[in-house]
């Protein structure tokens, strides 16, 4: 798991550096030399791509999408593990029905045979990432599955934005009082 774990974060990193080195290249080959790749805004938004699917695994991975679970935050333990539970499985339909419905548009668009329109490179290439990113979340979401069912995890990993939000605003006071004491 730790690989898989390091390959997102890797990925993710990547992207991003080689996104940001490409616009920056690009804005100094127009404003300075007046030139630039016909094919770098296609190629960043490939980047682009590749970051956000990899990217929903790795939120899943660390809880960090948001959902609503105030009212489930309110059940008992057990209750609470079969809402998550329940919560998982329409997620892993969700998610299977994207996964096919991704393979299936992938698929015809490598017997089609279209290029990008910058790049020569075939669009199913890029466009793999598509069913690539979601089996990832499959993946991640039949560990939570495992984690709920064997009583390791009672409840689903959510972004507590409310909680973040109330911890941000107690620094802010903490730093406005001990910087007006200054």
């Amino acid at each position: 798991m730790r690989v898989l774990d390091k390959f997102e974060e890797w990925v993710i990193s990547l992207m991003l550096l080689l996104m940001t080195a490409l616009s920056f290249t690009q804005v100094v080959l127009r404003y300075v030399f007046n030139g630039g790749f016909t094919w770098a805004l296609e190629l960043t938004t490939v980047f682009f791509a590749i970051m956000i699917f990899v990217g929903i695994s790795y939120g899943v991975r660390v809880g960090a999408h948001i959902g609503v679970d105030a009212l489930v935050k309110l059940l008992p333990e057990r209750p609470r593990r079969a809402v998550a539970i329940v919560s998982v499985l329409l997620i892993m339909v969700y998610v299977g029905l994207v996964l096919s419905g991704s393979y299936v548009y992938v698929s015809k668009m490598a017997m089609v045979g279209i290029e990008l329109e910058d790049m020569p490179i075939e669009r199913w290439k890029v466009l793999a990432v598509m069913p690539f990113g979601y089996a990832l979340v499959g993946f991640r979401f039949l560990q939570i599955f495992y984690k709920l069912v064997t009583g390791h995890i009672s409840s689903l990993s959510l972004a507590d934005e409310a909680a973040d939000a109330m911890h941000l605003r107690a620094q802010d006071d903490a730093f406005e009082t001990t910087g007006a004491r200054s």
